[in-house]
């Protein structure tokens, strides 16, 4: 897969995080909820000094770090496979895309932007933003691609 494509990929996911990531940081108060979805779905200015579902709370310093490696082990992935596997790669470009993302609210504010928030009943989803959509689905869809190359393989010998 041409290089620029994968690179294009991911810079589509910054873009789109941090456009919106920048409308609700400023026309949003902090805790400011528009209800989208009546008892299901709210826009919802937050902010995380975590990581997902708030873990690391805190823990600035060592999330730049990790976020640091992984961005070199996604960037390794997408020049390693492109020629010869797709999928991988188009998974590990919407990764990097989203790793990024929320890089650069870190680096630039010490916090991430969240807004999407769901509600199922009583229980309230963590609240979350487009960086996050892109990491968690090019992780699901990255962990089908190796069970599915895995299948494969197996069939094939």
């Amino acid at each position: 897969m041409k290089r620029w494509i994968l690179y294009m990929i991911t810079v589509s996911v910054i873009i789109i995080d941090q456009i919106t990531k920048y409308f609700v940081a400023n026309y949003m108060e902090l805790g400011q909820r528009i209800e989208v979805i009546p008892n299901f779905f709210t826009i919802t200015s937050h902010r995380n000094t975590g990581a997902a579902f708030s873990i690391l709370e805190g823990k600035l310093d060592f999330l730049l770090i990790v976020t640091i490696f992984a961005l070199g082990f996604f960037i390794y992935l997408i020049e390693k496979y492109r020629k010869t596997d797709k999928w991988l790669v188009i998974t590990v470009a919407f990764m990097l895309g989203g790793a990024i993302g929320n890089f650069v609210d870190r680096v630039l504010f010490g916090e991430v932007v969240d807004f999407f928030a769901f509600q199922f009943g009583s229980y309230h989803f963590a609240i979350f933003n487009v960086a996050d959509i892109a990491l968690s689905v090019g992780m699901v869809a990255f962990a089908t691609c190796l069970v599915f190359a895995d299948y494969v393989a197996t069939k094939t010998e």
